[in-house]
């Protein structure tokens, strides 16, 4: 996972380049002055255009691939609309596991295409929670998983982003509807963190 001072940190170098440039364009070009007064003005409207969006951005859920393995802490189903045309959205907000089942600390939410079988395991984690019993997961890709020719083909054609658990473009923020029997996600009661080895004397 990116960290956010890393994307913060590398926003801000884009930023500083950008300028840089166009401060020699100014000094060395031989443009007539207007032009570089409307450089100067469309640059420093996307730097504040692109900060206020940025803003806006965070707390949005990610549409990345979830972890392999993770704790899940919430979750929230909002179903398909057909009258507004929303082909729902499942939100989940889930802690990633180390191999020892560890959380990672670091809570992340992500949002899943909707689809009913996948609605009722999620219901199902989240009674389960509430009743005290802490709900562990596992990310499934799309797709039947036996590897076919077909799959291949589908793999290739189709954008990778879509293919993915999170079913949906990033660039865009539209979901496709899942094929059938997609589940995306498989939860198990959270098993224990393992312990490390006591040292032998």
């Amino acid at each position: 996972m990116i960290n956010l001072q890393t994307v913060i940190l590398t926003l801000s170098v884009a930023y500083a380049v950008i300028g840089a440039l166009l401060l020699v364009v100014l000094v060395y070009a031989r443009l007539h002055w207007s032009l570089k007064a409307v450089a100067v003005i469309v640059t420093s409207a996307f730097y504040i255009v692109s900060f206020t969006e940025m803003r806006g951005l965070l707390g949005w859920a990610s549409t990345d691939r979830l972890p392999t393995a993770f704790k899940l802490l919430k979750a929230r189903i909002v179903e398909p609309h057909s009258l507004e045309g929303d082909p729902g959205s499942i939100y989940l907000w889930v802690e990633e596991l180390d191999e020892d089942h560890r959380p990672s600390g670091i809570p992340r939410a992500f949002r899943v295409p909707y689809n009913d079988g996948l609605a009722e395991k999620t219901h199902a984690a989240e009674n389960e929670i509430a009743a005290g019993h802490p709900q562990g997961g596992r990310a499934a890709d799309f797709g039947g998983g036996e590897g076919s020719l077909i799959d291949m083909v589908r793999e290739y054609v189709t954008p990778k982003a879509i293919l993915e658990t999170s079913g949906g473009d990033s660039s865009t923020g539209e979901f496709n509807a899942p094929p059938a029997g997609a589940q995306g996600a498989a939860f198990t009661p959270l098993p224990p963190p393992r312990m490390p080895p006591k040292d032998e004397q």
